[in-house]
């Protein structure tokens, strides 16, 4: 019998441990299936964030390396620059990637850094509780906004992608969501693609996945996924932000 379905290879047969509905377990499959089908799992490297994901490095069959909160693009590129044919990715949630690691990810960007960063936003703090982050939405409940989030007092949140594409260092960022099946087979082409622009040694790319957390959130996972595209997806337009090398094809 053909077997038209399985694991990837780069994912290991182990149980996760994410809240249900959490997507976090769809974005490792996409990352596991684009390390399978470009053959790089045996030189690859992957950098673990702080947050949710901080277990990443128990779900892969690649090397990991654990970075301290929000430097894993700093730890990236030493691994890089260290033996450059490795490849290697990060994977970062919002509060690890755009709070305390801003400034790691916009020099990297900005010095072009030949690495993949898997961003997942989610739009809370899911780790420590559900605080708000740095991408909680206008109004959105939190924790630590109870009342909603108040763009007077705290500011408007940060979209990574819009802020990103002003930087010459960045060769290709792309926004998607894994809310439904149309939306996550685009993931798994903008994943794959970044992974290939590594390869092929085009320089820094960034895909935002926008992704659920039902528990913070006080959703079903059913509810959090609709949640995720009547207000993530209208305040986080998905789509390229910057392809360089499309651009220039183009000219």
């Amino acid at each position: 019998m053909t077997t038209v379905f399985d694991r990837p290879h780069a994912l290991k047969d182990v149980s996760l441990h994410y809240c249900p509905g959490c997507t976090h377990g769809i974005i490792h499959r996409l990352v596991a299936e684009a390390i399978d089908s470009l053959g790089i799992e045996g030189r690859c490297v992957g950098i673990a964030s702080v947050g949710c994901s901080v277990l990443t490095y128990n779900y892969f069959n690649v090397d990991m390396i654990q970075a301290a909160h929000g430097r894993a693009p700093a730890v990236a590129t030493g691994v890089k620059r260290a033996d450059p044919d490795n490849i290697v990715f990060t994977y970062q949630g919002d509060g690890d990637l755009a709070a305390i690691g801003t400034a790691e990810t916009v020099h990297a960007a900005a010095r072009g850094e030949n690495i993949t960063v898997i961003f997942v936003n989610n739009a809370i703090y899911g780790m420590t509780g559900g605080q708000m982050a740095p991408t909680s939405l206008p109004g959105q409940v939190t924790q630590t906004s109870p009342y909603g989030r108040d763009v007077k007092t705290v500011g408007y949140p940060v979209r990574v992608c819009e802020l990103l594409r002003e930087v010459d260092g960045a060769a290709y960022l792309e926004r998607v969501a894994v809310n439904d099946v149309k939306n996550v087979k685009n993931a798994a082409r903008a994943i794959k693609k970044a992974f290939q622009y590594q390869v092929e040694g085009k320089g820094f790319s960034l895909i935002e996945i926008l992704s659920t957390c039902p528990t913070n959130w006080g959703f079903t996972p059913d509810k959090a996924l609709e949640w995720l595209e009547q207000n993530m997806i209208p305040y986080y337009p998905l789509g390229v932000y910057k392809d360089k090398y499309a651009e220039k094809e183009a000219e």
